[in-house]
């Protein structure tokens, strides 16, 4: 576990803000900026070299019902809608009044983001993800993470807010109910006091602790890790010093689709649009419609912890608006082929098997496993790309007022100024992998960043 370090304020501070957050990805970003907006005096700590975080490893699309890109688009969307479909995922298992605040929230940073902000976000109109009912995903231009937090920070540079990197709390003081400040630790080991009148808790889960994941939620324990190292759990463990309620701490995003041993995220719409998963066997295995993160769980139990998503040409063009994709096609872990047998012999699968797969194909209809398919069969060229299960980040934490973002505390109330936002509170994923709705992550980070930032 991550060791706690809960201590009484010192007599004095080496430096006090009115606003101390403690994360720069997207989280801790957008509070900033939130935090800005309403007057605050701000500061921003990051422990790495240069913000990146679980953000910059995502496609970076983000989640919301009821923007002006929607309307422009002429979508009929709500964040009522947008709440039934995170519900319907996650088997009701979240707190309504968060699912709520969240939904509400969205369509308001989008629209920040790109009225205020100037960060050129568009609509992702060809293709959809599992469980969303309406086209609500909005991202970059590349699709890339990378590209979300090198445009917030630049936001964050030119309206002069203080960040410093190479800077990791390591402590925080707190008398009762009341945050005063934390302690970070610099490169050289040295440390500083910082005190605060607020703390926006913005550092991510636990998934970079391999005992903290081993511990609550061992079925995904063994698989890769690929979210951000620095995700170590520290305000899990503040939290349950400082005696804060925690929920859903077995929730996570896991993902089925990263390409193997490339380690490259292979965007979901080579499934949505038509593709399937198939095992060393070149048989389908599961119900593909079910989501990403269910996948992950469902490839890793296929002999040798992989399998193969096949798709074709059309459905590479779609995936191709996607940087990690390019990408993936770069490095050679895009394999394609003329006919099955052909993409067969490549992939080392039995081309009569696949080829069954693929015609056993119901176009227009629903298969043995559940899933209901479009009118458009797969067609040569064929591609097909060997994956495995991955875990990507943690979905439990620290339990918040869904109005303030302020932790509440396991007896009774809230704390009087610690705010948790992002990947440190609990999300609304429900208490497992499967009410994982696609965007959850970043959903979190976003709405509750902002509604901590601007309290």
């Amino acid at each position: 576990m991550a060791n706690p370090d809960v201590a009484a304020p010192p007599s004095a501070f080496d430096l006090e803000v009115e606003t101390l957050i403690i994360g720069a990805g997207a989280c801790g970003m957008i509070a900033a900026l939130a935090a800005h907006e309403a007057g605050q005096d701000v500061l921003l700590l990051e422990a790495d070299a240069i913000p990146t975080g679980s953000t910059a490893l995502s496609a970076g699309l983000i989640p919301a019902a009821g923007t002006r890109l929607q309307r422009d688009a002429g979508i009929s969307d709500s964040p009522d809608g947008f709440a039934t479909d995170i519900q319907a995922k996650a088997h009701h298992e979240n707190d309504d009044a968060l699912v709520a605040a969240m939904a509400r929230t969205a369509p308001q940073v989008i629209d920040w983001l790109v009225e205020t902000h100037g960060l050129p976000f568009s609509l992702v109109r060809d293709f959809d993800y599992p469980g969303h009912s309406q086209r609500r995903m909005h991202g970059l231009p590349s699709r890339s993470g990378r590209e979300l937090i090198d445009a917030l920070r630049a936001r964050i540079e030119a309206l002069d807010i203080p960040l410093i990197c190479n800077r990791r709390a390591t402590r925080l003081y707190a008398a009762g109910a009341t945050l005063a400040g934390a302690r970070v630790t610099l490169p050289d080991q040295s440390g500083e006091d910082i005190g605060c009148e607020r703390l926006i808790l913005a550092c991510n889960g636990f998934g970079g602790n391999r005992a903290m994941v081993a511990h609550h939620m061992p079925d995904i324990a063994d698989a890769i890790w690929f979210g951000h190292d620095g995700n170590r759990g520290e305000a899990i463990s503040w939290g349950e010093a400082l005696g804060a309620r925690r929920r859903h701490l077995g929730a996570y995003q896991g993902h089925g689709n990263v390409a193997h041993p490339h380690g490259i995220l292979i965007t979901w719409a080579t499934i949505t649009e038509g593709g399937v998963q198939v095992n060393t066997s070149g048989k389908r295995f599961w119900n593909e419609a079910q989501g990403y993160s269910e996948a992950a769980r469902a490839v890793l139990a296929q002999p040798g912890g992989v399998a193969w998503t096949i798709f074709d040409a059309r459905i590479a063009a779609i995936a191709r608006q996607f940087e990690d994709f390019k990408n993936a096609e770069a490095q050679g872990a895009v394999i394609t082929g003329d006919t099955v047998e052909t993409l067969a012999e490549k992939a080392g699968l039995a081309a009569d098997v696949l080829a069954k797969t693929i015609t056993d194909i119901p176009a227009g209809g629903r298969d043995a496993f559940g899933r209901t398919w479009g009118a458009t069969p797969l067609s040569p060229p064929f591609c097909a790309v060997k994956v495995t299960g991955a875990l990507f980040h943690t979905q439990g934490g620290l339990e918040v007022d869904p109005t303030t973002a302020k932790v509440r505390r396991a007896e009774g109330g809230t704390f009087d100024n610690l705010y948790a936002a992002g990947g440190a509170a609990c999300g609304v994923s429900g208490k497992g992998d499967s009410g994982y709705l696609s965007g959850n992550g970043l959903l979190a980070a976003v709405t509750l960043g902002y509604i901590a930032g601007g309290g």
